[in-house]
């Protein structure tokens, strides 16, 4: 049995020495509009301050129908990019008075659809969800009940509101001056192929072979999902397939640049390796590397508030004036700039 006690509205009530009803109105706000006088709103409220109490949620959301918070479904916390973009969220979520409880699914669907029923039950007011899946009924069955949008991955012909970053350009915007360069072999490492992200980054990068008339190689491209591990296990079958490096590399997520760098720390410590590294998603600490990696950097602020506003607006009753946000992403050019 646990020794910890809960205090409630009554404790608060004893230790200011007014009825419970006072303490309650006091507490949630009503007291000028119930002639309560400021010296007993002031021994309630510095009661409560010592005893760092705040008015049960729960009891809040039975009344107003509202739990004053907002659900977020993500892969990966070790992903830095859902990282950044929960933070982003959390921040604009306090800003505007809500709580943000959040799940992972580690790419993983039942695990999903159990954290999206988890965050459910706890009657969050909407909730925002990085698919790991591209079935769209697993989402759809949620949007009779509470606000949904996408971030970050998004299912075409869902329905469902979405933020994303404009893979496509950013990926022919990045590959574009490598290819100008004369490069005439550029492999590229990707995730899941059914998921929206995979799809349209893979997509960005047979647009700049194209436009560079470049004909794909058999064995340029490999897709596993966004894990570490595959980026470590797709750069060993391509090594070993080969027996060296291709001469440019393109990966699709940072996660999977991490697997392929720690592959080239492993075998060759990094005195080896492709001399163009490419990636989809920056991090501060590549500018520490010995290898110059030029990157897609995603407006992680930008997406969690197109992607809040819209779980809001829908919550409120509002029409979306866009259902599906393209978020522009930025180039960070370490090559270039050595």
């Amino acid at each position: 049995m646990s020794s910890f006690k809960r205090l409630t509205i009554d404790d608060i009530a004893a230790l200011a020495g007014v009825s419970r009803t006072t303490a309650s109105m006091v507490l949630n706000g009503h007291a000028e509009r119930y002639r309560i006088s400021p010296a007993t709103v002031e021994k309630v409220e510095k009661a409560a301050r010592e005893h760092h109490f705040k008015p049960s949620q729960q009891a809040r959301s039975l009344r107003s129908r509202r739990s004053s918070s907002i659900g977020l479904v993500v892969p990966d916390l070790t992903n830095t990019t859902h990282a950044a973009l929960a933070q982003a969220l959390e921040n604009g979520c306090r800003e505007r008075g809500y709580q943000l409880l959040m799940v992972t699914s580690d790419e993983d669907l039942e695990r999903e659809s159990a954290g999206i029923g988890q965050l459910a039950a706890r009657q969050v007011d909407a909730m925002i969800v990085v698919p790991c899946g591209a079935d769209a009924g697993r989402y759809q069955a949620w949007t009779g009940r509470l606000p949904l949008v996408f971030a970050d991955r998004h299912i075409p012909g869902s329905g469902i509101p979405s933020a994303v970053t404009d893979a496509g350009d950013s990926v022919a915007r990045l590959l574009a001056p490598v290819l100008a360069a004369g490069v005439d072999e550029l492999a590229y490492f990707g995730g899941q192929p059914a998921l929206s992200a995979s799809r349209e980054r893979l997509a960005g990068y047979r647009q700049s072979l194209a436009a560079a008339g470049l004909a794909e190689g058999a064995d340029w491209v490999a897709e596993r999902d966004f894990q570490r591990e595959s980026g470590y296990r797709m750069m060993a079958d391509w090594h070993a397939g080969n027996g060296r490096y291709p001469r440019a590399l393109f990966t699709a997520s940072i996660t999977l640049l991490e697997g392929v760098l720690s592959f080239i720390r492993e075998r060759h410590r990094m005195r080896e390796a492709p001399q163009f590294l490419l990636t989809f998603d920056d991090h501060p600490l590549l500018d520490c590397l010995p290898l110059a990696v030029d990157a897609i950097r995603q407006d992680s602020r930008a997406l969690a508030e197109a992607s809040l506003s819209q779980a809001l607006a829908l919550l409120q009753g509002v029409a979306l004036a866009e259902r599906d946000i393209r978020v522009p992403a930025s180039l960070n050019l370490r090559r270039l700039a050595v």
